[in-house]
């Protein structure tokens, strides 16, 4: 707070959006680009300017940054031997676009259609498809599925190794087909990934949206300000507080407030705001503006295990951060050329195909990590002291649902999250599924000269019930969470087709969590088309209301 001990007042805009990341970037500078309305948007973290955010290899080194990475954890979790799971998300401008693998991946177009199935009119996959292409800048061109001269820069990996090599030859020998383009006509298969990265650098959703918007007059980006609420007067949101290093503030919207915190930030700030479970929000002393049950619910994210072997050669990762003239040399190449082993982000190739032949889309993803690890927590991404690598299966379409709720009404406590894993039969069947796929390609002949040892779980682990006590002591999120916040038109769920928050007048949520579910794949590229078409949305009314 100010001297007086009040909130101070900080501006008035047509919009406010409270958060930069994946979503609320591209929100932001899409509404303030044709210069006619004034843009507020407030970013709890500090500016993207850690050196290790845009090195793709730095991946490793802003996992556990607290400085830049809010670093929750889960409550412990039930199904998982009450074990406590890392969360990270980003805390800086581009949110977690500027922390994650970087891994361009859209789902599947049933998804899509899915969701249209389920009341939302115009998120068939027809209909999100021009938003993918609008936001993507292509290296390979446009074509019926791509875009060029979109602000998110989309790039093949520079170089192969051996062991991606191998892993590709691995899976077609075990009778998966290549695939040139998981985000074409066809899902299924397997091959490299495409990457958010340009010339060798990280492409997060700031360098792509807010970059080139940072000069507009029209534009007020805040760091280090995090927001505690959202303002609400007779049912209608007209402005957010926030907490700077200066005190307590107050803007003012005339027109709209977007929530763009993610799919654990957005249930938060609408439940600290007095939008939730009505009696969540009694027991946390919460004044309750209106009962919407659905915030914080439905929390749908993926499922991995990580299988690990011992490498029979010196070509992973661990043989870089094992030896500290690698280390030096490829600072010295990626300095000078940007080339080299710190120009790629070490998740290149991978499967994806079906755990049941009957099933209509993939529902398993097998990502190759070119590294094994001691630990991936809190602490950081500790490697084994030898050459390793891993495959990962991630369950693509988990049946359980977790919660996000308040720990506190403290709006800087982090947030209760629950995951809902291992639900039903299916979830746990899938699983399996995944880790017998797993082995089924270390064996092939391609992989299996680089397969020296099956680290984790190890060879002792041959039964179903030994590979069901590994998932629960070891499994984790593959942190892609969305839903808390789900779209519909009944009341499970929190926004309208249109992204309004039912029942309350100039807000929209405008992130993953507004997914009614999970895509297959990754969801950073799915955020910023959700964040694109949100644009498109907002524009119209307040055109149309002119």
């Amino acid at each position: 707070m100010g001297a007086s001990g009040m909130t101070e007042e900080a501006g008035v805009f047509d919009f406010i959006v409270s958060g930069a990341g994946s979503a609320g970037a591209t929100v932001a500078a899409r509404l303030s680009e044709d210069g006619r309305y004034s843009v507020c948007l407030l970013e709890a973290g500090p500016p993207d300017r850690n050196p290790w955010i845009h090195i793709p290899l730095g991946f490793a080194k802003v996992y556990a940054n607290s400085a830049i990475n809010w670093c929750f954890e889960s409550q412990p979790q039930k199904q998982l031997n009450d074990r406590r799971f890392f969360v990270p998300r980003g805390k800086t401008l581009g949110g977690t676009s500027s922390i994650n693998g970087m891994v361009y991946m859209r789902g599947h177009p049933r998804d899509y259609d899915s969701w249209r199935q389920r009341g939302c009119t115009g998120w068939d996959y027809d209909s999100v498809l021009p938003y993918f292409k609008k936001s993507e800048n292509q290296a390979r061109g446009a074509d019926e599925f791509h875009g060029v001269g979109g602000p998110l820069n989309v790039s093949d990996h520079t170089g192969t190794t051996e062991l991606t090599e191998a892993m590709i030859s691995a899976a077609e020998q075990a009778g998966i087909p290549r695939n040139p383009d998981f985000n074409g006509r066809v899902q299924e298969g397997t091959g490299y990934y495409q990457s958010t990265t340009s010339a060798n650098r990280r492409w997060s959703s700031a360098r792509a949206y807010l970059a080139p918007a940072k000069g507009r007059a029209n534009l007020d980006i805040r760091t280090n300000a995090h927001a505690t609420r959202v303002v609400l007067e007779e049912g209608r949101a007209i402005g957010v507080e926030y907490r700077d290093r200066s005190g307590l503030k107050r803007v003012r919207a005339r027109r709209e407030v977007i929530v763009s915190g993610g799919a654990y930030g957005s249930p938060q700030l609408l439940q600290l705001s007095g939008l939730g479970p009505a009696e969540h929000l009694q027991a946390m002393g919460i004044p309750v503006l209106r009962d919407l049950p659905a915030v914080g619910a439905n929390l749908h994210d993926h499922f991995c295990v990580y299988l690990m072997w011992r490498c029979a050669k010196p070509v992973t990762f661990n043989d870089l951060e094992n030896s500290w003239p690698r280390k030096i040399a490829a600072a010295l190449q990626y300095g000078l050329f940007r080339s080299g082993p710190m120009a790629v982000n070490a998740v290149r190739t991978g499967v994806l195909t079906r755990t049941d032949p009957r099933l209509e889309q993939p529902d398993l993803q097998i990502n190759l990590l070119e590294w094994s690890t001691l630990e991936r927590n809190k602490k950081g991404v500790i490697p084994h002291p030898f050459s390793g690598f891993t495959l990962s299966p991630v369950h693509l379409a988990p049946e359980g649902r977790g919660t996000v709720r308040l720990a506190s009404p403290d709006p800087f406590a982090a947030p209760a999250i629950t995951f809902g894993f291992l639900a039903t039969d299916y979830d746990m069947r899938a699983m399996l599924a995944g880790i017998r796929l797993a082995r089924q390609l270390a064996e092939q002949p391609a992989l299996k000269a680089f397969a020296m040892g099956e680290l984790v779980p190890g060879e002792a682990f041959t039964s179903d019930a030994d590979m069901e006590r590994f998932v629960r002591e070891t499994g984790s999120t593959n942190h892609h969470p969305s839903s808390s916040c789900a779209m519909g038109i009944g009341s499970n769920s929190v926004v309208d087709p249109q992204l309004r928050v039912h029942g309350v007048a100039g807000l929209r949520v405008a992130d993953a969590s507004i997914m009614p579910s999970v895509v297959a794949g990754n969801t950073n590229a799915p955020s910023i088309m959700i964040g694109e078409k949100a644009a498109d949305m907002i524009l119209e009314d307040a055109r149309a209301a002119a």
